[in-house]
């Protein structure tokens, strides 16, 4: 059968693989369109899989809120390079999946995957990675994602560059005072909201590391206990949202600016790409190389 240019066409806004790669697969299928739909969607699966083990390291994170403000979520997604994270393709992908996210609540990142991407497609989103994987040319990750509800508040959120995004639970007060704490806990990075909620054994091993700075002090342990609980009380100023100087009035505490504003955080959540995953260095000539070769 002759394969013809509207043929090629057809299959490329279909699947977005390449002219070569639709017009072998319409060959190798003798014009069968949806044959050649299956051809391509085979040969995309072999390529993700390929590239699966290859580090995605940058990205994005993408957020949805819901349309009373009363919950959001965020998603991170991964790929390896900057350039392809900031391709609006890509940062529409992580926005969608976070929408799902928000909509149907996985248990886990095994069933995000399997959710769909558009509500009622057949397509899941770990297929539409799939694709995209076949197209772009690099491995894509979802790596992480979390869902923040308020109980008689609502979540402030924000996201910085696509890279850093977060979200607040806020009560008693309106979206602005929610958007500046969010934007506070992007720059600042607090470990917790309060002493309270700081992670199991963290003071205590803040503890063990002041002790031992102060140990050879040479001064009496009454004194040495004083300058641990004052090195302590210091640490939990630097590490929690309460604690911290307000990123917009550093002369006050966030825990006086939501007194004065009469608001109180539950909760907050803060994902910043990348975070924990080490990066691969290599040689440019040989990443060039990679590419050439099809690695």
């Amino acid at each position: 059968m002759q394969i013809t240019a509207a043929m090629v066409k057809e299959l490329r806004e279909r699947t977005g693989a390449g002219m070569m790669e639709c017009k072998q697969a319409l060959v190798d299928e003798a014009g069968d369109i949806e044959a050649a739909v299956e051809n391509l969607r085979k040969k995309g699966q072999a390529k993700a899989d390929k590239k699966a083990g290859r580090i995605a390291a940058e990205g994005v994170i993408g957020l949805a809120l819901s349309a009373d403000g009363t919950s959001g979520a965020l998603a991170e997604v991964n790929s390896e390079t900057d350039f392809v994270a900031k391709q609006d393709e890509f940062r529409q992908f992580a926005d969608k999946v976070a929408e799902r996210v928000l909509d149907e609540r996985p248990e886990d990142l095994g069933a995000l995957l399997a959710v769909a991407f558009e509500a009622g497609s057949d397509q899941s989103i770990e297929e539409r990675m799939r694709d995209m994987v076949m197209r772009i040319g690099e491995n894509i990750t979802v790596r992480r994602f979390q869902v923040m509800a308020s109980d008689g508040g609502h979540v402030g959120s924000y996201v910085h560059g696509g890279r850093i995004g977060v979200l607040v639970d806020v009560v008693g007060a309106d979206g602005a005072i929610g958007k500046d704490i969010a934007m506070h806990v992007a720059a600042s990075r607090p470990l917790a909201v309060s002493e309270s909620d700081m992670p199991a054994g963290a003071l205590d091993k803040e503890r063990e590391i002041l002790a031992a700075q102060v140990a050879d002090s040479g001064k009496p342990p009454e004194i040495q206990e004083k300058m641990i609980s004052g090195r302590l009380k210091k640490y939990l100023g630097e590490v929690t949202l309460l604690g911290q100087p307000f990123v917009k009035d550093p002369d006050q505490s966030v825990e006086k600016f939501l007194a004065g504003a009469g608001a109180k955080v539950e909760a907050f959540a803060r994902f910043e790409v990348g975070e924990g995953i080490e990066k691969r260095s290599e040689n440019f000539a040989e990443e060039v190389m990679a590419q050439v070769q099809g690695d």
